[in-house]
């Protein structure tokens, strides 16, 4: 479904030279929930943005249903990143100026769709995760396992084949971390989704069902969870 072949990542920082990732080879199938963990500064933020199209590598490939990230354009990466990959992040990145049932919309609303039809999309993603009656409420009245409730339904609403996390539990409490996880350990379909997520936390590692470990840009070990 994703692959990284040979990947790597180069970034010049002045005179510095950074390699955040050193030809990695990675490959992500529909059903897996695959828990990337590593260092500060290890380079497993970087490997999920070459995984999710929000980088490209620079050297060897990116993968995505066959498709070469690189070869496509902006534009199409653009689509390929609001239409087939879902993404949530640590800050929620959630407009304060909409609703719940608005900022889950907000993809299909971009996309065209009609608002009706959006905001109806949009509610039953919110009650998937549990989170409809604060579909008329605004971030700033909500609670951080509510907002990433909200991050994870607008996360869906297209129906991606793919949902990248980035330290989806970083700015939440262990009560509340163990929900979000428990929901995401739902999201993988076999034929149809994968779930990836960054995470330094080992109790958040544990929920997913493959565990690749990554130090100074290289995977140094990539096994099944044991539960």
């Amino acid at each position: 479904m994703i692959e990284l072949l040979d990947a790597s990542k180069t970034y010049i920082q002045g005179r510095r030279t950074v390699n955040a990732v050193r030809g990695v080879t990675l490959r992500v199938n529909t059903g897996e929930f695959v828990t990337i963990m590593g260092p500060s500064g290890s380079g497993k933020s970087t490997l999920m943005h070459l995984m999710g199209a929000l980088d490209t590598p620079t050297g060897g490939r990116a993968v995505f249903q066959g498709q070469d990230i690189q070869m496509m354009s902006d534009r199409q990466r653009s689509l390929l990143r609001r239409d087939r990959i879902g993404f949530v992040f640590q800050a929620f990145n959630l407009l304060p100026t909409l609703t719940g049932a608005e900022n889950v919309a907000l993809p299909l609303l971009l996309g065209g769709m009609a608002r009706r039809t959006a905001l109806s999309r949009a509610m039953e993603c919110l009650e998937r995760v549990n989170l409809a009656q604060r579909a008329d409420h605004f971030p700033d009245e909500m609670s951080g396992g509510e907002m990433q409730r909200v991050a994870v339904a607008r996360a869906l609403v297209a129906d991606p084949e793919a949902v990248l996390c980035d330290e989806p539990t970083g700015n939440l409490d262990t009560t509340t971390s163990g929900e979000i996880l428990a929901l995401l350990s739902k999201l993988p379909e076999p034929g149809r989704r994968a779930v990836i997520m960054v995470t330094h936390d080992p109790m958040a590692a544990s929920y997913g069902t493959r565990l690749v470990k990554i130090r100074d840009g290289l995977v140094e070990s990539d096994e099944p969870v044991r539960r």
